[in-house]
């Protein structure tokens, strides 16, 4: 099969590998589409995302057709669509044309859905969806999102509107970004433009000048600071980045906060497979009744080394402008 693959010097080439075979309870699928997250170029550089590395073929989520079964597979039949978070728990990544998963973490693609729009959703998703599910929020709570307009924040806002979270005020970087937050609902006061408006006096401004009862950090760094500064005490952080700074640890200690550090990736270490599947069924229930709507997708290109390269200088200069970046691979 063809692949896409990280070489030693860090750039990328399209060559020929072999294609993987299903063990006992895993499906073999053909990868129709392949979505492309932070984490793809994380990965490449000294982070601490690049211990996640568990193939030079990288790519974390998909949605395909069972190509193959493993003798001990029962949910599913070749020919199946199917849509995936993979994570490090497939054979290799996504940037290829085959792939081999335990079945338990696999979901049937939603029938309203396109293959590129299901690939779009799995990992921020389920990350939103983790976040929703820990935040545990009342309804009339302060919410601050930071970085509302990526792929995790467009599908959480999506989960808190269509749930009736009437006190939800987001960051967005550029006009675009704020009109894709408008069209999911988000009135338009309550979007603060980063660019032009300084977060901290804004957010304040916007919540009647009342610290937050949750922040939810999609940005990190210097952002995380702003966001420990806009919480109240013994208020709620939600950490989606791992990019703390000192001075935001400093400040959410001094003011006794719960922190909820959110990834998908720890129940792929402890293989509670359950997690992943419910959580997709979860979003496929919500997708196929369309009370939720799959994020505004970009189509980048098909499976070539150039397609992998700009899509990640997008996400690395932050220029996806609410949209979710997809590799088309097969093609029906």
């Amino acid at each position: 099969m063809k692949a896409v693959v990280l070489q030693e010097n860090r750039e990328f080439r399209l060559e020929n590998v072999v294609i993987p075979i299903p063990q006992e309870n895993q499906i073999q699928v053909k990868i129709m589409a392949s979505g492309f997250n932070p984490i793809d170029y994380q990965m490449t550089e000294d982070g601490s995302e690049r211990k996640l590395l568990h193939s030079p073929i990288l790519g974390r989520e998909f949605s395909g057709i069972v190509s193959a079964i493993g003798k001990n597979v029962t949910h599913f039949k070749i020919s199946d669509a199917v849509f995936c978070g993979s994570g490090s728990m497939g054979s290799n990544g996504t940037y290829a044309e085959y792939i081999c998963v335990p079945e338990e973490i696999a979901v049937h693609k939603p029938s309203n859905i396109s293959f590129e729009e299901a690939a779009a959703i799995p990992s921020a998703g389920l990350t939103a969806l983790q976040s929703f599910n820990r935040m545990n929020a009342n309804l009339y709570d302060s919410i601050l999102i930071t970085g509302a307009a990526g792929g995790v924040g467009n599908m959480l806002v999506k989960l808190l509107l269509a749930n009736g979270y009437k006190n939800v005020i987001v960051t967005a970087g550029n006009e675009n970004s704020s009109n894709a937050l408008v069209g999911l609902g988000v009135k338009p006061e309550k979007i603060i433009n980063y660019k032009k408006d300084k977060i901290y006096e804004t957010a304040l401004s916007l919540n009647e000048n009342k610290n937050f009862d949750f922040v939810v950090d999609l940005v990190g760094n210097s952002t995380a600071e702003i966001g420990a500064r806009l919480l109240k005490t013994n208020g709620v952080y939600v950490d989606v980045t791992n990019f703390s700074t000192p001075e935001s640890r400093g400040i959410l200690f001094s003011k006794g906060v719960s922190i909820f550090n959110i990834s998908n990736y720890a129940y792929g270490l402890e293989k509670r497979y359950d997690y992943y599947k419910n959580g997709l069924n979860q979003l496929k229930l919500l997708l196929q009744n369309e009370i939720i709507t799959p994020p505004e997708i970009q189509i980048i290109g098909g499976l070539v080394t150039e397609t992998v390269t700009k899509a990640l200088t997008i996400l690395r200069e932050n220029k996806t402008e609410g949209r979710k970046l997809i590799m088309q691979i097969n093609q029906k």
